[in-house]
């Protein structure tokens, strides 16, 4: 039987959010000046809108404790558009974008491809049902009126997860290695509060990104 102390293994907290939002902002405006190429933005900005997403739960989290019913409804729609829609679109384009031709950046484009399907499809239904967040044992739920089909799933992690593991950049392949453990430790430990939970630990692995660009040189070939 697992142990209770997986729900206070993170402070899951406005302070957590905004610090972690502010933080992947400054870390993201750090790789968009890194980049050389309009080729390298998609990917550079990435921690940049990770924290604005974490700066969004922070003012939910404050919302929720509040009166304010029209904010938090807003602040919902906000950080489900970045959970269910941006992230399965932006991250396989992003990886497409550096990925030089080749079989793997074809692969890529069909990931990405998947990815814009799902991410239209839960745009979707978020339209006809809005998200309900709600604070409970201490962490953020969003509650669907929908579930993930199967389908949808299978295309929603292929966009985001394997595609930077097929990247030809091992800076960015590790992004993607983090990023599938951390989705698979929160389905173990917070399954309940999964989208709140996989969204921050993929925040902070943002700064992963950063490898990227500190290491990268214009004479750099990937590896």
């Amino acid at each position: 039987m697992r142990s209770e102390w997986y729900k206070r293994a993170m402070c899951f907290s406005p302070l957590a959010s905004f610090g972690t939002g502010t933080a992947l902002v400054l870390v993201g405006t750090l790789c968009v000046r890194r980049a050389q190429s309009p080729r390298e933005w998609p990917y550079a900005l990435i921690p940049l809108c990770f924290g604005v997403q974490q700066l969004l739960e922070g003012g939910l989290w404050l919302s929720l404790g509040s009166a304010q019913a029209c904010l938090s409804a807003q602040l919902t729609l906000g950080y489900s558009v970045f959970s269910q829609v941006f992230w399965p679109t932006v991250i396989p384009l992003a990886v497409y974008s550096l990925e030089p031709a080749g079989p793997r950046r074809r692969v890529i484009g069909l990931m990405a491809l998947g990815g814009s399907v799902v991410g239209s499809y839960l745009a979707w239904y978020m339209a006809q049902t809005p998200v309900i967040a709600q604070v409970h044992g201490g962490h953020i739920a969003y509650v669907f009126a929908h579930f993930h089909q199967p389908l949808a799933t299978v295309l929603y992690l292929l966009a985001a997860c394997l595609a930077p593991l097929v990247s030809s950049w091992s800076q960015v392949r590790w992004f993607g290695f983090f990023i599938s453990l951390s989705l698979l430790a929160t389905a173990y430990f917070y399954a309940q509060w999964f989208i709140s939970t996989w969204c921050f630990f993929a925040s902070c692995l943002s700064v992963l990104v950063w490898l990227y660009f500190a290491k990268r040189t214009p004479t750099l070939q990937p590896a």
